[in-house]
């Protein structure tokens, strides 16, 4: 549906988001969607840059460099759009796997130290 259109509370469920949060999105421009007195309706390019918000959000890119990103496809067109997406994700990848690292270290640590703890264990 080209032209579909959901209203506040079917995009709020549809993305499982608060309608605290869309209202956020709007605010700082994320989304601009088509107002009709106090409604709020939403149609496949809000619905579209809301699936690239929150699978940005769950990568770990903040919403200032998500609001950039969706900024360049307009300034700029797509190329550029992607050649920045490439280096965020980069740059990402690089602190997840860095995350990652640590986070097996921990882990190492702590079973290190539960097996010792385990094994001093008078029974």
């Amino acid at each position: 549906m080209p032209d579909e259109q959901i209203s506040f509370k079917e995009m709020c469920a549809r993305f499982d988001v608060t309608p605290r949060t869309l209202r956020y999105y709007e605010y700082i421009e994320l989304l601009s969607p088509r107002k009709d007195g106090r409604a709020r309706f939403y149609g496949p390019r809000e619905i579209a840059r809301m699936t690239l918000i929150l699978r940005g959000r769950r990568f770990g890119f903040s919403l200032e460099e998500i609001r950039q990103w969706l900024l360049l496809y307009n300034q700029k067109g797509t190329n550029e759009q992607y050649q920045v997406f490439v280096d965020l994700a980069n740059r990402q990848l690089g602190e997840l796997e860095r995350q990652r690292d640590e986070l097996d270290k921990t882990i190492k640590d702590l079973t290190s130290l539960r097996d010792a703890t385990s094994s001093s264990i008078t029974s």
